[in-house]
């Protein structure tokens, strides 16, 4: 369905094959899918994008890769050795390793006895939690651009649009805010905005007269971006035919949906290098932890890389706000949303927005692929 060469159709066949051969077995939820191990970290294009947008050599992106995975997998069992003194935690690139946030000394040899290494700090998760509960609550002002947990800060941050800083309206939040928690004020260069445009050419999907990205496969279908269309709006491929048509879609307070694939088109599991790197191949949705490197494909500016900067952000769009979102350093333009978020071979989220471009930089926020996939029930289409 696609203008691929004869080596990446021959890979789609393959992929197509495989997926016939074990239709009769369903996989286990992505959600509670460990990472899988492969030979290689992450296809050649990623590890390219990695070299380009974060300044390393190949064998650094490698070695990135490996140690994030690694951090991947200590991070419940950190959770679950600090308890209730948990407060969080980020991969730290510098070192390699995990750290883990605890509010008290007591269980920091059994987060250490994991592989991660410890910060003492004051307030634990659930305080911090709540705060931000809290602040969702409240109603922001267009000034005001998002909020997190910050675990390395301990508190939640909330980012301030620079041009707005001295507004009334925005001041009134920002009191109200430091009223639910422990807060701190961070300034954001511009206000967040989703991704999706007008009709253009490329290689996207169409609904109506919005273009968007193809998110990730998954049995019967693909995720997207819910502000891309609505339930049951007709969706377009790259070339008009007709694909399926939306089944499920949430936007504000998400920012997800669900498009059933019919009508001659099928799922691989694989992300499109969009004719420039090669695809690559998703083998589970095992979540990294912030810190960790992070790339996007999408229909306008294909492959960026940047690391992982906050989960659980609620942010702040004209339309609405959204929950739960991830925030990273990855650029993104119109038309890059409801596409891929991935970390070596394992699907991470769906493009929702955020400020920039790919000429001077920016901030672009993915709606967490396994909620998606558990809130539609869906199970994501792995190599």
């Amino acid at each position: 369905m696609r203008r691929i060469t004869t080596l990446r159709a021959g890979l789609s066949v393959l992929l197509l094959l495989g997926s016939w051969a074990s239709a009769s077995a369903l996989p286990a939820s992505a959600a509670d899918a460990p990472a899988r191990s492969t030979e290689a970290p992450a296809s050649p294009g990623l590890l390219s994008a990695m070299q380009r947008d974060l300044g390393l050599t190949r064998d650094q992106a490698e070695a990135r890769l490996a140690a994030e995975k690694t951090a991947t997998a200590v991070e419940r069992k950190a959770r679950d050795a600090a308890g209730s003194a948990y407060a969080g935690s980020w991969f730290d690139a510098d070192k390699g390793r995990l750290t883990v946030a605890v509010t008290r000394a007591a269980p920091a040899d059994a987060v250490r006895a994991t592989g991660a290494t410890v910060r003492l700090v004051r307030h634990d998760a659930r305080r911090l939690d709540a705060a931000k509960k809290r602040i969702d609550g409240l109603s922001a002002p267009a000034g005001v651009g998002s909020w997190h947990v910050d675990p390395k800060a301990n508190k939640v941050v909330v980012n301030v649009v620079a041009a707005h800083r001295d507004d009334n309206d925005v001041r009134a939040f920002l009191a109200r805010a430091r009223e639910a928690g422990p807060v701190t004020v961070r300034q954001a260069p511009a206000a967040p905005r989703t991704f999706a445009a007008g009709t253009v050419g490329g290689d996207p999907y169409y609904t109506g007269n919005v273009r968007c990205s193809i998110g990730f496969s998954v049995h019967g279908g693909f995720v997207t971006a819910g502000h891309c269309g609505r339930p049951s709006a007709a969706v377009y491929g790259w070339d008009r035919s007709y694909i399926g048509n939306f089944q499920g879609s949430s936007f504000p307070g998400d920012d997800y949906a669900w498009v059933n694939v019919g009508s001659g088109w099928w799922t691989v599991p694989v992300v499109l290098g969009w004719g420039t790197v090669p695809d690559q191949l998703v083998r589970g949705s095992a979540e990294a932890p912030v810190g960790a490197s992070v790339c996007r494909s999408g229909s306008t500016t294909r492959w960026h890389c940047g690391t992982v900067l906050a989960k659980n952000e609620t942010v702040n769009y004209s339309q609405g706000a959204v929950h739960q979102m991830t925030k990273t350093s990855v650029c993104a333009e119109p038309g890059d949303s409801g596409g891929s978020f991935i970390s070596g071979d394992q699907a991470q989220g769906v493009t929702s927005g955020g400020w920039g471009n790919c000429g001077s930089g920016g901030q672009t926020w993915h709606q967490p692929v396994n909620e998606i996939l558990n809130r539609y029930g869906l199970r994501l289409h792995t190599a």
